[in-house]
């Protein structure tokens, strides 16, 4: 059995590589791909059905999807739109959650209010890889891409709790609105909470006892499980501490990691999270034909996608009307909020109820819905309410997904007015940085600057670039420096690196400058150690 099933995950995740590369000759994002793939590989004559199980995804795609999300993300863009952000990741999901519920009363026979708010819980929160799979490389401003990933790193949280409270109405028959909104306060805050204090343990254990370069690539891979676990056990929204504590750990990177753990540690997760965003993705076209076929005969399939087509009309105009409302009557009534986004434009606005594309936690979220109720009672309409998700998911990822970079190309987003481009922001990074070197050479190696060949030739090199360069790898060759030369210019050359590295780190508080752009000189810093360190 334990032989069966390990092959069956090679096979899924040869699959899911070969199918993304497949996806790029076509020049399709690889989310849309996988999922379409998935959907023909499952109807497939005698293709192994696969059993989604929703405490898997939960337990073991989520909290690592999560944390990656929440260490790339800056916290200086998500404090400076904390309040578009809470409309969208919080607000958004109520108000989608109430507009489904009361519509499928309405149109949909059988559902009840509960159901209602339950089916809303799940369809709510939109899936952030899949935008930004889809958004990459095409030219949309910073602020766009900012309130996307701020909304993904809560959205889930709100939407979860909202499917709780559902589904414990649905199995009791009892539901207070004032209780209800007390506990989503509590459950958040607790996991927030515990998401700090576990990642306060694990920003000690980096900090302070012998780590190594393996030995904290590792300790980041335990971290977000050890943060959703905890926070789960004492009841509180394990989501929230996940994004809570990575967001801190993140903050911190530059003192708890040294240059060769950032190195290793990035590409680790970067190979990680690629293979656990393609299995979810090709799991979610897998998924359909069992929903499919548990479907039955009280619901004809024409008149279910029928109903998740409805679904998904009402969730993208609610998206809508949402977002350019509370967008124009914040910046009405409230001048800072007006100057902080006067970048926006309706361009971009379009764009953010465009990438509004769920994803595998709407997914998991309605396959986690219990079969019965009790021995004797079935859940009313549990497979209606898994395939109008499954629909849903794929009206928002496919065609939004497909049409989405046509959208940005017709409405040709306009530059922001108040902001330095990148290459701007990335050419003044390095003169400051160039500049703090000088100086530091200039006030305490001015005498290794005069007599060690090697730091004359540095000095020329920050001041004129390429061809003193080619003059120190001649002194090399011709064997006219000796170790101790060689040995103080590494430590020169390290301590400098160090203050650029601190100047990064102040400059992380500097709006003029994207995290984007610094964390790039960053990179290129710990680069230039790896070089002097492996020697």
């Amino acid at each position: 059995m334990l032989h069966d099933n390990l092959i069956l995950i090679l096979i899924l995740l040869l699959g899911v590589t070969l199918l993304v590369m497949v996806g790029q000759k076509l020049k399709i994002s690889y989310p849309i791909f996988l999922v379409l793939a998935g959907l023909i590989i499952g109807f497939i004559p005698g293709t192994p059905h696969i059993k989604i199980d929703p405490n898997i995804v939960f337990l073991l795609f989520l909290p690592p999807l999560l944390y990656e999300a929440a260490w790339f993300t800056s916290w200086k863009d998500f404090w400076e739109y904390k309040g578009a952000i809470f409309l969208m990741a919080v607000g958004l999901v109520f108000i989608t959650s109430v507009a489904v519920a009361y519509a499928s009363v309405a149109f949909i026979p059988g559902f009840t209010l509960a159901l209602g708010f339950l089916l809303g819980g799940i369809i709510s929160p939109p899936d952030a890889v899949a935008a930004a799979a889809v958004l990459k490389g095409m030219k949309v401003p910073k602020m766009v891409s900012s309130l996307l990933e701020g909304e993904s790193l809560v959205n889930d949280a709100s939407s979860l709790i909202v499917f709780k409270f559902a589904l414990v109405s649905v199995l009791t028959g009892t539901f207070v609105i004032q209780d209800a909104a007390v506990d989503f306060v509590s459950v958040a805050g607790c996991g927030i909470l515990i998401g700090v204090a576990v990642g306060g343990i694990f920003y000690a254990i980096h900090r302070w006892l012998p780590t190594t370069e393996n030995i904290d690539t590792v300790l980041t891979l335990l971290t977000p499980y050890f943060m959703y676990i905890v926070a789960e056990h004492f009841e509180a929204s394990g989501v929230m501490a996940v994004v809570s504590g990575g967001l801190l750990l993140s903050s911190q990177s530059h003192v708890i990691l040294t240059s060769n753990s950032r190195i290793k540690t990035v590409s680790v997760w970067s190979a990680l999270t690629f293979m656990l965003n393609g299995v979810v993705f090709i799991l979610i076209g897998l998924a359909l034909p069992d929903i499919v076929g548990d479907l039955g005969p009280d619901y004809p399939i024409l008149k279910a996608i029928g109903y998740g087509v409805g679904i998904s009309i009402l969730a993208f105009l609610v998206r809508f009307v949402w977002l350019f409302s509370t967008a124009r009557i914040t910046s009405f009534f409230n001048k800072k909020t007006r100057l902080r986004y006067q970048d926006m434009t309706w361009h971009s606005s379009v764009v953010i109820v465009y990438a509004g594309m769920r994803g595998v936690v709407s997914l998991a979220a309605a396959l986690s819905i219990p079969v019965m109720i009790s021995e004797q009672v079935h859940f009313p309409l549990r497979n209606l309410i898994l395939f109008i998700t499954f629909v849903v998911i794929f009206v928002t990822l496919v065609i939004q997904g497909f049409t989405l970079p046509l959208v940005i190309k017709l409405l040709k987003i306009p530059e922001p007015k108040h902001k330095l481009s990148e290459q701007e922001q990335a050419n003044q990074i390095k003169l400051r940085l160039i500049d703090l070197s000088l100086d530091k050479l200039k006030t305490d190696y001015q005498h290794q600057c005069t007599h060690n060949e090697l730091m004359v030739n540095l000095k020329a090199e920050l001041q004129h670039s390429l061809m003193e360069k080619k003059d120190t790898l001649k002194a090399f060759k011709n064997g006219e420096i000796d170790k101790g030369e060689l040995k103080a210019y590494h430590e020169i050359m390290l301590n400098l690196i160090h203050i650029q590295r601190d100047e990064l780190h102040h400059l992380k508080s500097n709006k003029n400058y994207d995290d984007d752009i610094i964390r790039k000189e960053e990179w290129r810093l710990d680069l230039e150690e790896l070089s002097i360190t492996s020697i």
